[in-house]
């Protein structure tokens, strides 16, 4: 970067020392929206003893995930329409209310709705964080807020359910809520006191139709793949229904975005080459993780006859190792590109999902914790450079869609890989309700470890189509990308 263009790009990203405070904002934003997923866990008990409803309790889990895949694409869009500090403060919002409506709730239906307020705010809250840090960083500096990020989000999904658990058995689980109060006030205080940004707002239209048919259409989808083979048969009449509805919605979401002057959702993010390519690799990527996360602590137990806790701590080694990578990715792919940093790391992806292969019922959790690591430090290497190469792409005003794409299609990949691999372990296992024993889960599970090694190999092959260029399709380069983005 030459003194020129470094001139433009702290003239536009605004001085250095303001930009801590608004990481900080970010991580912990980001923090909280992870912690939400799965602090309630462990709460579970103690929220049907005074509510009730123990057969709709899963729902606390599925609405949030549904909630927030099904917003988080129009959120883009609108951030890049509005500017991303109104949607990343509406997001904010959005989860304090839900947070503060959930700490009161009545009914288990109305927690249910409740949290479902709460996902509509991590549907802005998470793409916001991941945009306004591509447009406050430069290229070089970006793997390492990145890193900070996946980092923050790691530590709090695993200590998630311990905190949870803290919360139920000292105060009440309406605190697992409450909590959420201050933290969410810091964090908008200082993303308002810090983040100067001056967005240039055109005139455009929002897609108001195009945003209703794809959050309809994607919820639909979404749901039918977490209830399918659980709430109802894959083949019943409720299965066929939602996914048929969803398939409708979404072949007439396409034909109004067509017509659309300013669509919600351009479609040629899916023409641009490093922008399917990474799309497709965020949705691998999501099926890998979330296969992982679900049965790994299950195989723990089950089959190994570990604890609870310590089963976690195996799976941890994945969330750990995964910001490690993340945080010096940034040295590789300014050296060798995106691709082959890419490559790197899902070749260690391969090789952690394969080594999977080899655990059985006399294998020591330690091996596990091992592999999981690998299968991290792999992640580190493809999913931030691979975001990082399609945000660097485009411009400021399509930074915002771009992101949230990529995230969009990491919960359909985590959707349809819980939905495939339950239905591989509730097939093979024989489980009808009850959970089954060592014998029978350990070769179900083994199948899903192979499905994983699998879905590694197909993301090689989506990481190998990413541009080979060192700069991968970058439009301006490292600083360019910078000297365009609004002032911050």
């Amino acid at each position: 970067m030459t003194a020129d263009t470094e001139t433009i790009t702290r003239r536009s990203v605004g001085l250095r020392s303001e930009r801590g405070p608004i990481l900080l904002s970010l991580m912990l934003s980001t923090s909280l929206v992870a912690l939400d997923a799965t602090i309630i866990a462990t709460a579970i008990p103690s929220v049907v003893r005074d509510l009730g409803g123990f057969s709709q309790f899963p729902w606390l889990f599925s609405i949030y995930v549904l909630a927030q895949a099904a917003s988080t694409p129009i959120c883009g869009r609108l951030a890049d329409i509005l500017g991303r500090k109104p949607l990343m403060l509406a997001g904010i919002g959005l989860f304090l209310l839900g947070s503060i409506l959930c700490g009161l709730a009545w009914s288990m239906p109305a927690l249910i709705a409740f949290r479902a307020v709460q996902g509509l705010g991590a549907g802005a809250v998470q793409p916001m964080s991941i945009t306004i840090a591509g447009d406050i960083y430069t290229l070089r500096e970006r793997a390492k807020t990145q890193g900070y990020l996946a980092g923050v989000w790691g530590v709090a999904s695993v200590v998630g359910p311990a905190l949870g658990g803290l919360f139920s058995d000292l105060l009440s689980w309406r605190w697992i809520f409450f909590v959420n109060i201050p933290l969410c006030l810091l964090a908008a205080f200082l993303l308002i006191r810090s983040f100067k940004e001056k967005a240039e707002r055109g005139s455009q239209r929002i897609d108001y139709p195009g945003a209703a048919l794809l959050a309809a259409g994607t919820a639909l989808l979404i749901l039918g793949l977490l209830e399918g083979g659980q709430s109802w048969a894959w083949a019943s009449a409720p299965s066929i229904g939602v996914f048929a509805a969803s398939v409708v919605l979404l072949v007439v979401f396409v034909l109004v975005e067509r017509r659309t002057e300013h669509p919600i959702l351009p479609l040629w993010v899916f023409k641009r080459r490093v922008l399917l390519a990474s799309s497709v690799t965020s949705l691998l990527s999501g099926a890998i993780v979330l296969g992982l996360s679900s049965y790994i602590p299950t195989y723990g137990q089950i089959v190994l006859g570990a604890s609870a806790i310590l089963s976690g701590f195996a799976l941890a080694a994945l969330t750990l190792g995964w910001p490690v990578s993340a945080s010096f990715g940034g040295s590789l792919y300014l050296r060798w590109g995106f691709r082959v940093t890419a490559l790197i790391g899902s070749g260690l992806i391969l090789a952690g999902t394969a080594l999977t292969l080899l655990l059985g019922v006399d294998s020591q959790l330690w091996e596990v914790a091992v592999f999981c690591a690998i299968i991290g430090f792999g992640m580190g290497w493809v999913v931030a450079p691979t975001l990082i190469a399609a945000q660097s792409s485009v411009e400021w005003n399509e930074r915002g869609v771009v992101t949230s794409t990529n995230l969009f299609a990491r919960s359909i990949g985590s959707a349809v890989g819980v939905a495939v691999f339950g239905a591989v372990v509730n097939g093979a296992s024989g489980a009808s309700g009850t959970a089954p024993s060592a014998e029978s889960l350990a070769p179900a599970l083994h199948l899903v470890f192979l499905g994983m090694t699998g879905v590694a190999v197909a993301l090689i092959v989506a990481v190998a189509f990413m541009p080979g260029h060192k700069r991968d399709g970058v439009s301006a380069g490292s600083a360019g990308d910078e000297a365009t983005a609004p002032a911050a």
